[in-house]
């Protein structure tokens, strides 16, 4: 067999040469802009020019502190084409966090949103390696800002070669594109993603059994271009072809509704939260969203309650799905098989609910503290992972070595696997409540509670406890209706027929919002804290 590297370069020009004509829908700050994928594929190049003249060569890091929108979508591929490396970082970091990662990166260009000088400026004095700043505005002319050298995205642009040849000696093995997981404890760690591992990830999403991604679909990533490539959405979109919509800053609920009705959007992704969110305006508004085959949902456990109310009530269909930055990010994703299918709604719901089967080309296995568990869907392991899109260390972190053992990823997700290889999250390690020698499982929990018509959010961490080592507590934000009405002894009379007596949460403190990380995912830190002095407090 002829022996052609993976590399991104095949994505864009696929892109430019067989689909010029299908459109990029980019929402800026200052509204809509509608590009074709020829025009794309030029400004990319054009880019990579303006990158190469400011001095940017290959395995140089780039970073980005950017938006989902075209001009992130045009760094996505000219930094990793001309061999420098895309390295995303998370705005929703704090300023100490967002220093680190880029010092440790070693960025020797930034892009930013205008939007986003502020918080950059707040940490521009700790910057070491960074060399120049191009700002990604709307506007004609440059914000003030105390950033320098600064340059102007469209001006750079429209000054660079159009034509300029992407380098023809890329090796597939060599990086392309880089991120930080999010960080709950201590500095957050750097994933280096390759060629390689980014083209075959993007084809995975293009199967039938999984994401299904393909050119007659209408794209929408709602998860942020920061955080785990977009979970790969927008490198399969352009590669196949696909529409794509990009929603920009500061969206609403009500604006992505707006977007899919108005764009046909006919796949999206993003995390549980945002899907709530969504649900809520669904529910007190009017909108035709059947263009939607899928709703694809990561990040964290969805509600059974709310895949169930978007299937139901707005007869959309809805993907649960697995990854971690680590993992670029496609694990497993629950499609049933096709005898499945024939179960009735409530017992495919039950395995719908889970995270899935695992996407082709992965291996897994599942490690309890005798071995590898069975495949029962109750004995409890870690996932482990490995394959061809899977990372093999943390970038110069000495943390590798408690992740990356034996050619396996160690995920310290704790999940079950039935008899059928569908494999449900059951919590974080950190996260288990381990009560008189037995483990209980939040995820359960919350999902439980949030089944309840009352409740928006529901999150459960552990209390120390003198008898029982620990405790289930529940935190719970009610929908506004139900604010003031509902009562915790109502919520735990609901949850006792679901679970053995010693599983029900011995409190309930309901709160106005739950404390989330940067990418959405509860702050299960910051609740122990305030859960234990509310359990102080009360003796």
């Amino acid at each position: 067999m002829m022996q052609t590297p993976l590399t991104m370069t095949q994505m864009m020009e696929r892109a430019e040469k067989y689909f010029p004509k299908k459109q990029v829908v980019s929402r800026t700050a200052s509204g809509i802009q509608r590009f074709t994928y020829k025009q794309i594929a030029e400004r990319t190049r054009r880019l990579a020019d303006s990158l190469s003249k400011l001095g940017v060569t290959k395995g140089d890091r780039v970073g980005t502190l950017a938006w989902n929108h075209h001009r992130h979508l045009e760094a996505y591929f000219a930094i990793p084409c001309m061999g420098a490396v895309l390295h995303t970082v998370n705005i929703r970091l704090s300023p100490q966090h967002i220093s680190y990662i880029i010092n440790h990166a070693e960025d020797k260009v930034l892009l930013v949103d205008p939007d986003i000088l502020p918080l950059l400026e707040s940490c521009a004095a700790e910057l070491k390696t960074v060399k120049a700043f191009i700002i990604m505005t709307d506007d004609k002319e440059l914000p003030e800002t105390i950033l320098s050298p600064v340059y102007h995205y469209e001006k750079l642009l429209a000054e660079a070669n159009p034509d300029y040849h992407y380098p023809e000696d890329l090796d597939e093995n060599d990086p392309a594109g880089m991120c930080y997981t999010s960080a709950t404890t201590g500095n957050p760690k750097g994933v280096v993603y390759s060629h390689r591992g980014i083209v075959l990830h993007s084809m995975a999403l293009g199967l039938a059994d999984s994401a299904a991604i393909s050119e007659k679909d209408v794209a929408l990533p709602v998860v942020p271009m920061f955080h785990a490539n977009a979970w790969g959405m927008p490198f399969s979109a352009v590669w196949f072809g696909t529409s794509l919509v990009l929603p920009g800053p500061y969206f609403t609920p009500k604006l992505l509704a707006e977007l899919i009705e108005q764009e046909k959007v006919t796949v999206t992704a993003g995390v549980p939260t945002i899907w709530l969110g969504l649900l809520k305006e669904l529910d007190e508004g009017s909108y035709d969203l059947s263009s939607l085959r899928g709703v694809l949902c990561g990040g964290s456990a969805a509600p059974k309650g709310m895949i169930k109310a978007f299937e139901q009530r707005h007869n959309i269909p809805f993907m649960h799905a697995y990854g971690m930055t680590e993992t670029s990010p496609l694990v497993v994703i629950s499609t049933l098989k096709s005898y499945q299918e024939e179960l009735d709604y409530e017992e495919r719901l039950e395995l719908r609910a889970k995270q899935g089967t695992l996407v082709p080309g992965l291996e897994i296995k599942i490690l309890g503290k005798d071995g590898e568990v069975a495949w029962d869907g109750k004995e409890m392991g870690e996932l482990c992972i490995k394959g061809p899109w899977i990372a093999s260390e943390y970038y110069k972190d000495e943390r590798t070595e408690e992740a990356f053992r034996d050619g396996w990823l160690h995920t310290g997700d704790v999940v079950t696997i039935d008899e059928e290889g569908f494999v449900k999250i059951v919590d974080r390690t950190k996260d288990l409540i381990k009560s008189g020698g037995e483990w209980i499982s939040s995820v359960d929990l919350e999902n439980a509670l949030m089944a309840h018509d009352s409740v928006f959010e529901a999150a459960v961490v552990a209390v120390p406890h003198e008898q029982w080592q620990e405790r289930p507590f529940a935190c719970v934000v009610l929908k506004e209706a139900y604010k003031g009405k509902t009562t915790k002894e109502e919520l735990l009379e609901f949850l006792t027929p679901q679970f053995a007596k010693w599983w029900i949460p011995d409190d309930i403190l309901f709160l106005d919002e739950i404390p989330k990380t940067s990418v959405g995912k509860f702050l299960k830190m910051t609740l122990r804290d305030q859960v234990q002095k509310e359990a102080l407090r009360k003796g």
